[in-house]
């Protein structure tokens, strides 16, 4: 049976996903941003938390893990080069490491960039990615702790996972992502109906995600900075492609529109 998703709207733009196993009932939570909507849409489904999987460390994905751990007794598992930043962490995970929910089973992928060593969650049976803030929709998270280029090898890591996956990220900035990524590539046809989707899917009060992973290969800028075509776009024809993603973070990074 597959797993059961709903994503969670928490703050004023982050999102928790929960993931349930039909089999054995066993329900995780990824990421806590506060505690109020993950306890609220857990009683209304009926389900009882047994995990937190923590994407990385910072607070606004954090925060509400010690009162939601206190309420249900969840294991929280998160990346072992963060431990000490995450709290109630139970089980520190590394690059590789399998993390069971029930009989669902997922392995961990070390994405360093947007924090020094954030894991994405990859439940390949599933074809479920929860990329926490390393790739969103139309975009890709800040480089905060490391250089852009370590953040760009992250990415290519996640670009080479299945095209058919479900990628769910931390936090609804598709809209802001895509005027930007339109700027940058405004002849992307595949870009223009994404972003396009996404407006109608907003005005709606819906959520953007989940992309695919395909989807995502075609349309985001940040996942095509080897792309000649993307060089010469930004005038750095033959630019090393390292290079062409950190001038397109720092584009981003400083972007009014």
């Amino acid at each position: 049976m597959p797993a059961d998703i709903r994503l969670i709207p928490c703050l004023s733009d982050n999102y928790a996903v929960l993931i349930h196993d039909p089999v054995t009932e066993a329900t995780a939570v990824v990421d806590v941003p506060e505690p109020g909507p993950v306890m609220t849409a857990l009683e209304k489904e009926g389900w009882t938390l047994t995990h937190i999987l923590v994407t990385h460390h910072h607070a606004d994905h954090t925060q509400g893990i010690t009162a939601v751990k206190a309420r249900y007794g969840a294991t929280v598992v998160g990346p072992k080069s963060e431990a000490d930043k995450i709290p109630g962490l139970d089980v520190a995970v590394v690059d590789g490491d399998p993390v069971a929910v029930g009989s669902l089973v997922g392995r961990v992928l070390e994405t360093p960039g947007h924090t020094a060593g954030p894991a994405s969650y990859f439940f390949e049976g599933e074809k479920l990615l929860f990329a926490g803030d390393t790739l969103f929709t139309l975009g890709c998270g800040r480089a905060l702790e490391c250089d852009p280029p370590v953040l760009w090898h992250s990415l290519q890591r996640l670009r080479a996972l299945p095209e058919d996956l479900d990628v769910y990220s931390g936090h609804e900035y598709t809209l802001g992502n895509g005027r930007f990524a339109l700027s940058v590539d405004p002849d992307n046809a595949d870009l223009a109906a994404m972003y396009a989707k996404a407006q109608e899917q907003r005005a709606k009060g819906e959520p953007t995600m989940p992309s695919k992973l395909g989807d995502e290969l075609k349309a985001n800028p940040f996942l095509r900075s080897d792309d000649p075509a993307m060089a010469e776009r930004l005038g750095m024809p033959g630019a090393d492609p390292a290079e062409v993603f950190t001038e397109l973070r720092e584009r981003k990074n400083s972007f009014k529109g």
